[in-house]
């Protein structure tokens, strides 16, 4: 990736995928937001592949954009209708997601900076070290297979599992 071209292209690819991220939370029409969903889903996948990550990839559209996106919507159809729009949250829920957004963003950086995962060292102390980061480093941190890689997948994975789980009861609760 150290083409003047692939470095354009991922940032477009990440703009993309920030734009349609927000656009899925607030969209009001589960369906639209199960669409900007599977825009992000697929932006992911690009990333993956240009990262040279052809299997993540691959997996990344096989079972999340088409597998798990596919779920999502059969199961949207089958418990609510299509056209139906959710309520305003109130201001003491918009206070209490606002809050626990900055938490967890406040809890992301601090393992970010502290987290063992370049070279055995922090981010922090790894580019005050006149280090140079390339993808190449970045990519084998968040996907090798030594000690302290492979974090941020199996993260990821979890978080998703977990807003399915409960998405599940909170459907379930409604009918």
């Amino acid at each position: 990736m150290e083409s003047v071209g692939n470095l354009v292209l991922y940032f477009v690819i990440v703009a993309i995928i920030s734009v349609f991220s927000v656009m899925a939370v607030t969209s009001r029409k589960i369906l639209r937001s199960a669409t900007y969903l599977l825009f992000v889903l697929i932006g992911t996948a690009v990333v993956y592949f240009q990262l040279g990550y052809e299997f993540l990839g691959a997996v990344q559209i096989a079972v999340y954009a088409g597998g798990i996106l596919v779920l999502f919507v059969f199961s949207i159809l089958l418990t609510a209708q299509p056209n139906d729009k959710s309520e305003k949250l109130t201001s003491h829920r918009k206070f209490m997601g606002l809050a626990a957004a900055i938490g967890g963003v406040a809890v992301l950086l601090y393992a970010l900076f502290t987290y063992p995962g370049f070279n055995c060292e922090s981010l922090s102390n790894f580019m005050t070290a006149e280090n140079e980061l390339s993808m190449h480093k970045i990519g084998q941190a968040l996907m090798g297979t030594e000690k302290f890689q492979y974090l941020l997948p199996f993260e990821a994975i979890s978080v998703l599992l977990l807003a399915c789980i409960i998405g599940g009861i909170v459907v379930a609760r409604k009918r």
